[in-house]
């Protein structure tokens, strides 16, 4: 019988990089308290990469405890410069001032899935994808948010690559889904080999 999978995200474009895959599966949003779980992970020094890998597992734990005979998938995704942590921005102000703090540097998107079943985590792999903003004027970085805000309102960073946000970087180092917040072709394989997929 065909394992039944769930993406514990309500992401659209990850339920549709999936769809896209041809991978048939349900969506069931996990309710977490990610700001109080980021901040106790930020006070214990765990690093970027941890605080990405333990959301998406709580995440995909919360659905799967509902759900113990499917394949549920959590998500999460941080933005990294240095060891400072940029989440969505709460107004367009909150926008602008994350792309001034991002331009003319390098950062770090990192993109965490776990799948749980079998009530534990069966598969993990966080994505790393380096991002090498230009030196944008005020003017621009401004304009462009004014522009921008509905879509980008969501997004870690304050930028879509696949929309205008493209024109603000000079370099992109890594896999483009990864940068859409879902390691695919990692999640592919995984779901390929264990038999869940069609070979």
């Amino acid at each position: 019988m065909q394992e039944k999978i769930i993406l514990a995200s309500g992401s659209d474009i990850r339920a549709q990089l999936l769809r896209n895959a041809g991978v048939s599966f349900d969506v069931q949003v996990a309710r977490i308290d990610e700001d109080a779980v980021r901040a106790s992970l930020q006070a214990e020094n765990a690093s970027p990469r941890d605080i990405a890998d333990t959301l998406a597992e709580l995440k995909a734990q919360r659905v799967a405890a509902k759900h113990p005979d499917a394949l549920v998938i959590g998500c999460d995704q941080i933005l990294a410069l240095d060891q400072q942590i940029f989440v969505n921005p709460q107004t367009p102000a909150d926008a602008v001032t994350q792309l001034q703090a991002l331009r003319g540097k390098k950062h770090q998107l990192l993109s965490a899935a776990v799948i749980y079943g079998e009530g534990k985590p069966l598969w993990r792999h966080v994505g790393v994808v380096r991002l090498h903003m230009r030196d944008a004027s005020d003017a621009y970085l401004t304009s462009y948010v004014d522009r921008n805000w509905d879509s980008i309102r969501h997004a870690v960073g304050a930028y879509k690559l696949e929309e205008e946000g493209v024109r603000l970087f000079t370099r992109i180092e890594g896999d483009y889904f990864n940068v859409l917040g879902l390691p695919l072709l990692e999640l592919l394989s995984y779901l390929t080999l264990r038999g869940t997929l069609e070979t």
